[in-house]
């Protein structure tokens, strides 16, 4: 069994070296490797053999949720509520601004990342509102609101489709689309754990029309819960096949399920295995060679891991992330904000050079 495990990943080493493509059996073989190790060898060896520096990127930004309502009951969520329940809410659009600005006081934030509940008791003119008031009020900032899921519950309260829905958030100030609701793909695991969820081929059909309309997106994988080795790979390459297509992709975000406070929870599940988190950082890194980066989301796996996570292939802590609620919901124990001092110390102590980008990954600042 290890020689065999030790040949597949040989030839892996073998393709990898050659600038070979890497399919769907050798995606299983990186899976089923307990090597981790050496996957994280092969993830740095790929991330560099592309173009990968020192570089180590972060994001000043700051977190909002314009609602916990939500009509969907997605098994592995703790965050959604419904109106009638105990500390509901929904905000008006001069209620983000009025606390966005409030927040921009206290840190000099380039991003607002905005996602929430799909509330039945709000209009399309709602979140159209939202946008416009906080372009308005923050020009400078970008906007990276609202997941795939978020814009299909759109289509169904407004009538228009996907591509006039983003249309309009576009032309309101909409400057990307974060990678959640994408769960994994698999029929049957979203039929598991999103029962109430659209068809997954919505959430690449509304990235695909987000690429054809000049807006990046995000892409992520929430992993650990029922889904198998064949099914994360097939995820993966279906993410990649989009990013062949449109090119849309700025990076892809392996998200750890938190069972804590879900049903799951209930049934026995327990948080993954850090080397299971190294694990995926690294199989991303090497089958989706067209995307350029590669997030270690320290508010899933805490800075120490997300520093070793560094030599797996990541190239990228996510940022400051002020106020992050959804995973907090689900027992996540980090912090909830870390400052740029930090995530500079920790970058420099892996051996990497810090680097802080805006959301379209442009340089702002620099320590060598």
């Amino acid at each position: 069994m290890a020689v065999a495990e030790l040949s597949g990943l040989g030839l892996i080493r073998e393709k990898i070296g050659a600038n070979e493509r890497l399919d769907f059996e050798d995606g299983l073989t990186l899976m089923e490797s307990d090597d981790v190790l050496q996957l994280g060898e092969l993830a740095d060896a790929a991330r560099r053999r592309r173009g990968g520096a020192d570089e180590v990127y972060f994001v000043q930004n700051l977190y909002l949720n314009q609602t916990n309502v939500c009509r969907v009951k997605c098994k592995f969520c703790a965050f959604a509520v419904t109106q009638k329940q105990e500390g509901a809410y929904t905000y008006t659009g001069a209620e983000l601004v009025e606390d966005a600005l409030r927040q921009r006081e206290l840190t000099g934030f380039t991003e607002i990342h905005m996602v929430g509940g799909e509330s039945p008791h709000v209009d399309f003119d709602y979140y159209v509102d939202i946008i416009r008031k906080l372009n308005e009020a923050m020009p400078e900032v970008h906007l990276k609101c609202f997941t795939a899921s978020e814009i299909h519950h759109m289509t169904k309260l407004s009538g228009l489709t996907h591509e006039e829905v983003l249309r309009e958030l576009r032309d309101a100030g909409l400057g990307s689309l974060p990678g959640g609701g994408a769960e994994v793909f698999a029929d049957r695991v979203r039929r598991l754990v999103a029962p109430g969820k659209e068809h997954p081929d919505v959430w690449i059909d509304t990235h695909r029309t987000a690429h054809g309309l000049g807006i990046p997106t995000h892409c992520t994988m929430l992993y650990g819960h029922v889904e198998t080795y064949e099914e994360r790979v097939d995820h993966l390459l279906r993410l990649r096949d989009l990013q062949d297509e449109t090119g849309g992709f700025l990076a892809f975000i392996p998200l750890a399920f938190h069972p804590e406070n879900t049903v799951f929870e209930r049934r026995g599940w327990t948080f993954t295995p850090g080397s299971d988190d190294l694990k995926l950082i690294a199989v991303s890194r090497l089958l989706l060679d067209n995307v350029p980066h590669v997030k270690a989301y320290w508010i899933m796996m805490g800075l120490p891991l997300a520093q070793v996570a560094l030599h797996f292939g990541a190239d990228d802590v996510q940022g400051t992330v002020v106020r992050e609620e959804i995973f907090h919901a689900a027992g996540a124990e980090t912090e909830t904000e870390q400052k740029i001092e930090e995530l500079v110390r920790v970058i420099q102590a892996a051996g990497r050079v810090p680097v802080q980008r805006d959301t379209l990954y442009n340089e702002l600042r620099r320590w060598e």
